[in-house]
Formats: structure tokens, sequence, C-alpha cells
């Protein structure tokens, strides 16, 4: 376990935060921002982290950071370019606002890794997660033709490939907690 694959991880911290009120990659948990605890996990299953934000306060993380090829397309746009700059077949999505992410819920994304699957999503109850999954480059090419015809949504644009969805038990359900409001902070806050 945790050893380092040909894997590149997409960290998507672009996103306007507009419930939260502040950049979400920032907002602080256990004394550390969103994006350091998804670094922290990412970090020893694969060979490269990169950063899609056009911000560039994100540079202080140390990674390599590009911005949005496509502009104000949301997370889909986030996953194309990410996709575009990754330099292996096989990548890990992740955007920065579930910082209770555990390496054995990613573990479990990373095993079902084959060759007919483009994309790999988790599911907990009746909710897809496309924003914790393994993509193939290949399916830069059909997000850009979507995202060209004015698609934003992601559940839509993976339509176009072929997925593989992973039902995750009960217990792990906590860890792909979206973290979206000052609410929810707090929440997790006082059951940690």
């Amino acid at each position: 376990m945790n050893k380092k694959r040909n894997i590149t991880a997409i960290v998507l911290a672009g996103g306007k935060s507009s419930r939260m009120g502040t950049d979400k990659g920032f907002v602080n948990f256990k004394n550390k921002p969103f994006v350091q605890h998804i670094i922290d996990v990412v970090r020893p299953l694969v060979n490269e982290i990169i950063i899609i934000s056009n911000h560039p306060n994100y540079d202080i993380f140390g990674l390599k950071r590009f911005n949005d090829i496509i502009k104000n397309a949301g997370p889909l746009a986030g996953i194309q370019a990410g996709l575009h700059e990754s330099e292996t077949e096989n990548n890990l999505v992740i955007s920065c606002d579930v910082p209770l992410i555990s390496s054995e819920l990613l573990e479990l994304l990373i095993t079902e890794i084959n060759t007919t699957s483009e994309v790999i999503q988790l599911q907990s109850g009746d909710k897809k997660m496309p924003l914790i999954a393994i993509y193939k480059k290949s399916c830069e090419a059909k997000f850009t033709e979507v995202l060209i015809q004015g698609e934003r949504r992601v559940r839509k644009a993976i339509e176009q490939c072929k997925v593989k969805t992973i039902i995750i038990e009960k217990a792990l359900e906590k860890h792909t907690a979206n973290i979206n409001t000052k609410e929810d902070l707090k929440e997790i806050e006082n059951e940690i």
C-alpha cells in the first residue's frame, strides 16, 4: 500500500466559493488549509500533483499551477485543463473542498484502474462523485468538445465516456463530505 503509481493528482481549486464567502482552498481546518489536507493525502499515492486555479496565491504550495483554458466554465473546465497539462494516462481528480478525504478511499479508486474505464467515480447512496474520480487523459478531447458546445455540467460530460462507479460503504461516506459553507465547516469541527 502507498506505493506511488504513474498517476497525476489534479486538485481543482478554482471555484468562486460563493457559499463559503472566501476561497475554499484556503479555509483552515485543524490548522491547515483545505488544499494542504488534500495534498498530504494524495502525495504518497501519485507521482505528481498539479493545482488548477486561476489564482496565483496557490503558488505558495510549491506545486505546478495551471489556469483554466476555457474560462468561467466551472469544474469541467478545471478537469479539462488538468488533463491537458497531465503527462500520465491516469489522473486522480479531486476538488479542494473535501478536507476529510482519506488515503483508504483514494486507494479504493486507484485499485479499480483498468484499461477500459475512462472515468472511475465514487458513489455514496444515490450521490455520484465525479470530483473524486480517476480520469483517463483521453477524456480531455471529449471534454474540450462539450465545453465548446456550451456544456458546463461534469455529469453530462462524463456521459460521453465509459464510466465505472464504485459504491462506497456507509462508514467511508464522511470522507467525501463537501464543505461548502461555514455551517458545514462548524459541523465537521464539532464531529472531530
